[in-house]
């Protein structure tokens, strides 16, 4: 009927399983963080002297993805603040580098969560690195009190810019005379001081390293009960859902953030599909949309070089054994790199961009050796044609037309 509103469907089902979406959300910080309480407790201990004005230790939190990490920091800067409510001796800054990984944007963001007139704000395009600092410094300065500066996600950032961000923050405090700033930077990476940061930046950092363990199979079970008994309405859940759902994540290294978005999925399934109860297929459904989601932004976010590669180890004919040789996808990859104008690089370079597919689970690639006549890698596809298919509507291909007898051609527009 015309006028209707194509959410009508949606508005007028009664929602009967998920009472509180927004608690399944991975960003959600609940009242009470379980089996945190060792880092809760070494954390606080090294921000609390922020409170009466004191400048604490830099801090590196280190820990797999899904531990909790991001969660506790947070928990942690709400807590403070509300301690400091009536002092006012410090601020709590958070700042997410995988999101916010530019040096500009950095700057920008820390310091505007600082300049409160809007008229003094940063812009957000147009200043000269140099001229945030100076700004950043002077409104820091004035402020007379200690600052948190969260970097979350900080290795990020430092694969795309390298360090000399964080050695500006670490520095900070030989240009200050009434403020200070301390630093809590965290990260996936064991090795990022050894790895990432200049000897300048090591020595000026100093920090306490504080490691997040992956949570086990019961810890998992624990955290999902205590969402799940505010999220969902009475009975909406099978006996089984929970366990299941923590013993999927516990097999990918304890991670609670993948826990929750099976939990939340599934119940999301559950509904759309009017069904009166959450199960273990509802589980193992999402489960399935959650790794095809993940290959399929993988694959769209290769380089147009891995994506030609990846179509030609597609469309190479396949040997007796199924398989496909290094020089058989080079050559494919030559005619398809010819025909569309990109850049041809060398056989050892696609060589070691099928070496990265592999790693990205996208193909298997073992090597063969042949004795002194060399090695080759055999390849096949590891991933199902659904995810594959993302190629043929990916525009880098427009008009590249397979024949039969795998010859390629082009349409006349590219002619």
């Amino acid at each position: 009927m015309a006028g209707d509103s194509i959410f009508k469907h949606y508005l007028e089902k009664k929602n009967h399983l998920i009472k509180n979406r927004g608690i399944l959300q991975t960003t959600y910080v609940p009242d009470q963080l379980l089996h945190r309480d060792a880092q809760i407790r070494d954390i606080v201990d090294i921000v609390a002297p922020s409170l009466n004005k004191d400048k604490p230790s830099n801090i590196l939190i280190i820990g797999k993805t899904g531990t909790g990490k991001t969660a506790v920091v947070n928990y942690i800067g709400k807590e403070l603040m509300k301690a400091d409510a009536e002092n006012n001796n410090c601020c709590y800054i958070y700042v997410n580098c995988e999101v916010i990984d530019t040096p500009y944007s950095i700057l920008y963001n820390i310091s505007n969560q600082i300049i409160t007139d809007p008229n003094k704000k940063i812009p957000f395009t147009g200043w000269s690195l140099e001229k945030i600092f100076n700004e950043l410094i002077k409104f820091i300065d004035e402020e007379d009190k200690i600052f948190l500066i969260v970097l979350d996600e900080i290795d990020k950032s430092f694969k795309k810019n390298g360090d000399d961000i964080f050695y500006f923050l670490t520095d900070i405090n030989s240009m200050l005379k009434n403020s200070r700033v301390a630093i809590i930077g965290i990260t996936n990476n064991s090795r990022f001081t050894q790895e990432c940061l200049s000897t300048q930046t090591k020595s000026r950092l100093g920090e306490e390293k504080i490691v997040f363990p992956p949570y086990t199979p019961q810890q998992l079970i624990d955290i999902l009960n205590d969402r799940a008994k505010e999220a969902f309405y009475p009975n909406a859940l099978d006996s089984s859902v929970v366990n299941y759902c923590a013993a999927v994540s516990a097999q990918d290294s304890g991670d609670a953030r993948k826990a929750l978005d099976l939990l939340r999925i599934a119940a999301d399934i559950a509904e759309r599909n009017g069904d009166t109860c959450v199960t273990s297929a509802h589980v193992d459904y999402a489960r399935q949309k959650i790794e095809l989601d993940a290959v399929s932004e993988v694959i769209r976010t290769l380089t147009d070089q891995s994506k030609i590669i990846l179509k030609s180890i597609i469309i190479s004919p396949k040997n007796d054994e199924g398989y496909l040789t290094t020089g058989e996808v080079y050559a494919t990859y030559m005619n398809i790199a010819n025909q569309l104008a990109c850049p041809v690089i060398s056989q050892r370079r696609v060589a070691d961009l099928i070496s990265e597919l592999d790693m990205l689970g996208i193909i298997n690639a073992r090597v063969k050796s042949f004795g002194r006549k060399g090695r080759t890698k055999e390849i096949e596809i590891n991933v199902s044609n659904d995810i594959l298919s993302i190629l043929d509507r990916d525009e880098l291909f427009d008009g590249l037309v397979i024949k039969s007898g795998k010859q390629m051609t082009f349409d006349s527009h590219f002619e």
